[in-house]
């Protein structure tokens, strides 16, 4: 069953993915191999399991990457447990890519397949990194291409198409000895089927005894959204540093978000720890309510808690250990890498609904959760 808080499993994949492909144009990343377990829970959702990314250099010009993923989802989350059943389901994922050097020019190419009982999507993607004016500048251009079938379990007929195409442009800039920055800029479009066949809104009922009743959700058919982003690191005099970032979002749902973060980073030894805070702080879609007034009271009409006005805090606290520096047969070196997230999400309209309090005056629901990674990777 599709959810978005499962969807934070694709963002762990994806930073594993991230963490093998980080280089600046003009130079291969290193040949690793990373093995991955997380673990979120939360808000009666428990999301686990592992992924293992492997990247090797052929030749002087080229680096090929593959990544294999498995999320195991148990969800007993609020949207579940007022309108549904509790459940347990399996998606797999798995990519390749490629990266091309020539000169201070660096080629990616991308492919990543994902399945699980009700959802597929397959998504293309491109970008190109170009080293100017003496390796201190680096300019880089995007592009991405989705393809998502959106299905029902309960129902296998049921089929929807959606569409996702992603442009992004940044610019990473050497400022002194010190102090690097980047500045980033991306639009999404999204076509087709866009809500989740699950999810219900609920409306005022007088014939119903609880007060209200439920009928599907249904959104726009389209969504383009606009997100510009700067972050900056400034290296300390004693190997440490500290790393600023804000991005702002917004897109023809009427979402505005404003995302802040920093990050101090304090090597010692053998070790490297991390410690970091991010605040998030959005307005809600112009088609979200909580309650209706009545069946179909609008054109379109959602309950997504996502879509809600919210705020949100996450620290992070994480620590990576290096072994292995002499190296051991064909492994040049190891480390060993582990970190916890704590998040809290404030929901500003979206109330809950698991208990006996009067139609409109439940308490609004707020969402704590945990996010465990632990991951090894090697150098050969």
């Amino acid at each position: 069953m599709i959810t978005n808080v499962k969807r934070i499993g694709l963002g762990v994949a994806a930073l594993l993915l991230a963490l093998a492909q980080q280089s600046l144009a003009g130079v291969l990343p290193d040949d690793r191999a990373d093995l991955l377990y997380h673990l979120y829970d939360g808000g009666g959702v428990e999301i686990d399991g592992p992924s293992l990314l492997v990247r090797k250099k052929v030749g002087k010009s080229v680096s090929v990457v593959g990544n294999y993923y498995v999320d195991m989802v148990s969800s007993a989350s609020i949207d579940v447990i007022t309108t549904a059943s509790p459940y347990t389901e399996e998606r797999k994922q798995w990519s390749l890519g490629m990266d091309y050097l020539r000169g201070n020019t660096t080629m990616s190419a991308n492919f990543t397949n994902s399945e699980e009982s009700d959802f597929d999507a397959t998504t293309y993607s491109f970008s190109v990194s170009q080293d100017m004016f003496g390796d201190l500048t680096t300019l880089t251009l995007s592009y991405a291409l989705g393809d998502d079938t959106v299905g029902r379990s309960d129902n296998p007929d049921f089929s929807r198409d959606n569409t996702r195409q992603h442009y992004g442009i940044g610019l990473t800039q050497i400022l002194t000895r010190n102090l690097i920055a980047s500045l980033n800029f991306e639009t999404i479009t999204d076509e087709g089927f866009l809500n989740n066949p699950y999810r219900s809104v609920r409306y005022l009922d007088s014939a119903n005894p609880i007060g209200y009743s439920f009928e599907p959700e249904l959104y726009p058919a389209t969504r383009t959204s606009n997100a510009v982003g700067l972050r900056a690191r400034y290296y300390l005099p004693y190997r440490a540093a500290i790393q600023g970032e804000y991005r702002y979002f917004a897109d023809t749902w009427d979402i505005t978000s404003h995302t802040a973060a920093i990050t101090y980073v304090h090597p010692m030894g053998d070790w490297t720890f991390e410690a970091k805070y991010r605040w998030h702080d959005q307005t809600g879609a112009h088609f979200f309510r909580d309650l209706f007034q009545r069946s179909e009271q609008t054109n379109f009409r959602g309950r997504d808690k996502e879509l809600s006005p919210m705020t949100s805090h996450t620290f992070k606290l994480a620590a990576s250990y290096e072994f292995l520096r002499d190296g051991w047969n064909f492994i040049d070196r190891g480390s060993v890498n582990f970190s916890v997230d704590f998040l809290q999400v404030d929901y500003d309209e979206f109330r809950d609904i698991s208990g006996d309090a009067v139609v409109g005056t439940e308490p609004l629901y707020a969402l704590d959760a945990t996010v465990y990674q632990l991951f090894f990777s090697f150098w050969y």
